[in-house]
């Protein structure tokens, strides 16, 4: 048996390899219907609008999840974390992310994601 814990931590990295690959496959599996995500550009998108924006292939290489930080309250997961990644020119780019996680119906999905850069 899983604990929530290690689940927490096989879906924030399939999250993040969905975000580098495209996958909105994956998203649409770890998703829940009402999820909000708020972008760099500080726009607030909606489920459809994220799997949409998530379709268009990526510029950057090497993206990866440091210093993750999973807090557990009940039902309720946050998980807080630091980005970095390749630009296109081959620089260093670097952000962070709070993703907000619920378990519903015996089953952990992702419900709100900020995004900084």
């Amino acid at each position: 048996m899983t604990s929530d814990h290690e689940t927490l931590v096989s879906l924030n990295r399939d999250y993040i390899d969905s975000v580098q690959n495209s996958d909105v496959k994956r998203f649409d599996e770890i998703l829940a219907k009402d999820f909000y995500c708020s972008n760099p550009d500080r726009s607030l998108v909606d489920r459809a609008q994220f799997l949409k924006q998530t379709a268009q292939p990526v510029v950057i290489r090497n993206l990866t999840a440091e210093d993750v930080m999973i807090r557990i309250i009940g039902d309720v997961a946050i998980i807080h974390a630091r980005t970095s990644y390749k630009l296109p020119d081959g620089s260093a780019g670097a952000g962070r992310y709070t993703d907000v996680w619920a378990r519903q119906n015996g089953k952990w999905l992702a419900v709100s994601a900020h995004v900084t850069r």
